[in-house]
């Protein structure tokens, strides 16, 4: 899980979609884990400043492990707000609900409505 710099907070709905992704696991719901783990990949992703954007001239080098020690690997991030955040949640409730109609027409029904169940867990986190 990442954490904040000192001194930055996660937007509030960040700390929802955890809070409700440890919950879920708890109570074994494979819906809900699988909505929520999705959704903060797509939040963390989104949060993810090109290699090019973070790159400074003279640095490069040839060899992958050129960078050594606790970090070094890491690279700056931008700082979401929570409108980032519901923007991409949202974005992953359309794509959840225009696969389950795909797959409704397909006659994959099982699939459309696990589709839709974890489109409303994550139309529940934007309406919190």
């Amino acid at each position: 899980m990442r954490r904040a710099p000192a001194g930055v907070r996660f937007p509030h709905m960040l700390d929802d979609m955890r809070t409700g992704l440890k919950s879920a696991m708890k109570q074994r719901d494979r819906v809900a884990v699988a909505a929520l783990r999705s959704a903060l990949a797509a939040v963390d992703n989104a949060g993810a400043v090109p290699v090019d954007d973070t790159a400074e001239a003279g640095t490069g080098n040839a060899h992958v492990a050129g960078s050594v020690g606790l970090g070094a690997g890491e690279t700056a991030r931008r700082h979401l707000t929570d409108a980032d955040v519901r923007a991409v949640v949202a974005a992953e409730v359309r794509e959840r609900n225009s696969a389950a109609e795909e797959y409704e027409r397909l006659g994959q029904t099982e699939t459309a409505e696990r589709l839709r169940a974890e489109a409303e867990v994550l139309n529940r986190h934007l309406a919190g």
